[in-house]
């Protein structure tokens, strides 16, 4: 009987330091998390950005995950859809990427791989990369990129910067290909 008893109470001391070794490898698992590891990870996000209780503009990604470093900043690692609309919420422009970044301190986006930004009035830019600087209040990249527009005219150029409603735009390198109707022209 006392055998018995012993084998028991070995049984249960066994048992629990095992549950204790797990308890403390977890518990040093999470002590031995790098700073640089996401913090916090959050699928299918609509973030909606306004002012003055109008809505500007609507983000939408299936996973953004948000860094916790010196310098924090969120990441959408599979896709980014931008729609920005104008004070009477129609849609102004639509920004599409397969990739993108928003550095809170910098106040920067960046947007990466496949850059689409389809305007209103059916005028479409391509690029690799756009960034967001909302402290200028502008938009520029330094990739090629390629501006079609409705009537089909095509401008290429080595990089560009517009100003927020996107229509002041300044291409560097611009080159094209321009459609004109029968009887204009040189």
């Amino acid at each position: 009987m006392v055998f018995k008893q012993a084998m028991v109470s070995l049984f249960f001391a066994v048992l629990l330091l095992c549950s204790c070794e797990n308890d403390l490898r977890d518990v040093e698992r999470i002590a031995n998390i790098d700073a640089e590891e996401p913090i916090d990870v959050s699928y299918g996000v609509t973030v909606i950005y306004s002012d003055s209780a109008l809505v500007k503009a609507k983000l939408i990604s299936s996973k953004m995950i948000k860094h916790n470093i010196d310098s924090p900043f969120y990441e959408f690692p599979k896709d980014v859809l931008l729609i920005f609309y104008d004070k009477d919420k129609k849609e102004e422009r639509r920004v599409t990427s397969d990739y993108g970044l928003y550095f809170e301190k910098k106040d920067l986006v960046e947007l990466r791989h496949h850059v689409v930004v389809t305007m209103a009035d059916g005028t479409i830019f391509r690029s690799e990369e756009l960034f967001w600087d909302n402290t200028k209040r502008i938009f520029y990249n330094t990739l090629p990129l390629t501006v079609t527009r409705p009537n089909g005219d095509a401008i290429e150029g080595n990089f560009f910067e517009a100003d927020e409603s996107f229509k002041n735009r300044k291409i560097d390198g611009a080159r094209g290909v321009y459609k004109t109707k029968e009887g204009e022209g040189p």
